[in-house]
């Protein structure tokens, strides 16, 4: 473990985690178990299987993508190279959601651009009474998510494939949450670090970054009951456009909201 550590330092400044995460997935066993038993050696198999692993990651790709798996809000979900890594930012929406509905009543929520099924799936098991439906325009970011619904036995989520509203006209939520691409085409951070790997299409939205927001808040005015809630996250750098933008499309009660590092991350507005 301290060989990978040393060896991840000069790329990456979570070489310590990223060295344990990778230990313990060669192992086959748990992070605890390496600081239980730390004086263990690793047969031969292992070892080359090791450090395999950590040259991968001296590359640049991200740990989710080779392991496969990635927490959010204490789910283990399955990642590949079709959907976004969760973030620990994006928790951020699942608190917000969490709080706007009465958690004693069935409620309808949306999510749109779902991915791996972070957001649906995290707010179906805090709320099992609440329908959710969960949308991607990507089918193999879909097959994703389903699997991920069956695996952690979550059963009040629904996906459908489509861009945006398109798969849920003519409906009514009291909620739509979503976690669009906003990243501008020209940002220097798309050839840097674990995003280099990610898909583009989930990530890209025109040349500020807007274009799926913008179409967002246009849709979404279609599928909100009144005083209906949209949450969004956005770029650390977007709140007061987003703000702008929605209000310029009617929504009212707009407040933006910070993540645990203190950035403007998200924006709630009710129709």
């Amino acid at each position: 473990m301290r060989w990978a550590a040393e060896r991840l330092a000069p790329f990456h400044d979570t070489a310590q985690l990223d060295a344990e995460v990778l230990l313990a997935f060669a192992l086959g066993k748990s992070r605890a178990h390496l600081h239980t038993w730390p004086e263990r050696e690793l047969d031969a198999a292992t070892w080359h299987r090791f450090q395999d692993l950590v040259e991968r990651r001296c590359s640049g790709e991200p740990v989710a993508y080779i392991t496969g798996h990635r927490e959010f809000w204490s789910l283990s979900l399955k990642v590949t190279r079709d959907t976004l890594i969760p973030r620990p930012e994006t928790e951020l929406l699942v608190e917000l959601a969490l709080t706007a509905l009465p958690a004693d009543r069935p409620g309808r929520v949306a999510d749109i651009g779902t991915g791996t099924g972070a957001i649906a799936l995290a707010i179906a098991r805090e709320r099992p009474q609440w329908t959710v439906v969960a949308t991607d325009v990507s089918d193999p970011a879909l097959e994703v998510a389903r699997g991920n619904a069956e695996h952690l036995g979550i059963h009040n989520v629904e996906f459908r494939m489509g861009d945006l509203c398109e798969p849920l006209c003519g409906e009514a939520f009291d909620m739509i949450v979503s976690n669009p691409p906003y990243v501008a085409a020209a940002d220097p951070h798309l050839t840097q670090g674990d995003v280099r790997f990610e898909p583009t299409g989930a990530l890209v939205a025109g040349p500020d970054g807007l274009d799926v927001i913008r179409r967002l808040a246009l849709c979404a005015r279609e599928l909100l009951v009144p005083g209906g809630l949209l949450l969004l996250e956005h770029g650390y750098d977007q709140a007061a456009a987003v703000r702008d933008l929605l209000s310029r499309h009617g929504y009212r009660d707009i407040a933006s909201h910070r993540d645990t590092a203190g950035c403007s991350r998200a924006v709630s507005a009710r129709l």
